[in-house]
C-alpha cells in the first residue's frame, strides 16, 4: 500500500510540472504574432502594379497587443506619426523614427498606430500604414468585423488613394486569429496527447 501511494504522488507531482511547463510553451506560442509589412516586397515606394495597398493588408489581419510589425527596407525610413501627420505626409515631428532597415516594432496598447516612410514623395505614393490594435475585450468576445469598402477622398485633396480612413473601423474577420485560435486548439490537443501517453508509460 505504501509503494502505491509514493508512485501515485510520485506521478502527480510529474504530471503537474508537465502541465506548468506546458501552459509555458502554450502561452507563448499563442500570445504574439509577427507581421511582416508588405510581406514579400517589404516596406517599399508602391508603383502601381501592387496586388493590394498596405491599408489593405492590414486590414485583412487582426493585430494584438504583443503582436510585432516588421518592416524590411533600404534607403529609407519607419515614421510612427499622428492622424494629422498621417494624412498629410508630414515627416517633420514623427513620435518614432526607424532607419536600421530591419525595424521590428511592437505594439503595448490598444487603438491605432499610423506609420509613413521619412520620405514624404513615397507617403504621398501610398507608403504608409494603419494599423488598428485589438482591445483584449475584443478577442474574448469576438464580434463580426465590419465590411471596409472606399470612401471618397477627406477633404476632397490627393491623399494617397486612403481616402477611406474616416471609415475604418477594423478589419475582417478572417486573419491570424482564426489561426491563433486554430494553433491554440492544436497545442492544447497535443498537450492532451502527451499527458495521456505519459500516464501509460
Amino acid at each position: 500500500m505504501a509503494y502505491f501511494e509514493v508512485s501515485t504522488s510520485r506521478v502527480l507531482y510529474r504530471f503537474n510540472a508537465f502541465v506548468v511547463t506546458f501552459m509555458f510553451v502554450a502561452t507563448i506560442f499563442v500570445s504574439s504574432f509577427q507581421f511582416r509589412v508588405g510581406d514579400e516586397i517589404g516596406w517599399t515606394k508602391p508603383i502601381g502594379n501592387e496586388s493590394e495597398t498596405y491599408n489593405e493588408w492590414a486590414a485583412r489581419n487582426r493585430f494584438h497587443i504583443g503582436d510585432t510589425l516588421y518592416f524590411k527596407y533600404k534607403s529609407d525610413s519607419v515614421l510612427e506619426v499622428t492622424p494629422a501627420d498621417y494624412l498629410n505626409c508630414n515627416t517633420s515631428s514623427p513620435i518614432s523614427k526607424f532607419e536600421n532597415g530591419n525595424t521590428v516594432f511592437k505594439f503595448n496598447h490598444s487603438g491605432f498606430f499610423y506609420f509613413i516612410s521619412g520620405h514624404t514623395s513615397n507617403c504621398k505614393s501610398g507608403q504608409r500604414i494603419i494599423i488598428r490594435v485589438m482591445h483584449p475585450s475584443e478577442i474574448s468576445s469576438p464580434v463580426p468585423a465590419p465590411d471596409i469598402s472606399p470612401a471618397p477622398a477627406i477633404g476632397g485633396g490627393d491623399d494617397g488613394g486612403d481616402g477611406w480612413i474616416s471609415d475604418f473601423l477594423g478589419p475582417p474577420a478572417i486573419n491570424s486569429t482564426t489561426t491563433l485560435s486554430v494553433l491554440s486548439y492544436f497545442v492544447t490537443a497535443l498537450g492532451g496527447v502527451m499527458v495521456f501517453l505519459y500516464l501509460l508509460m
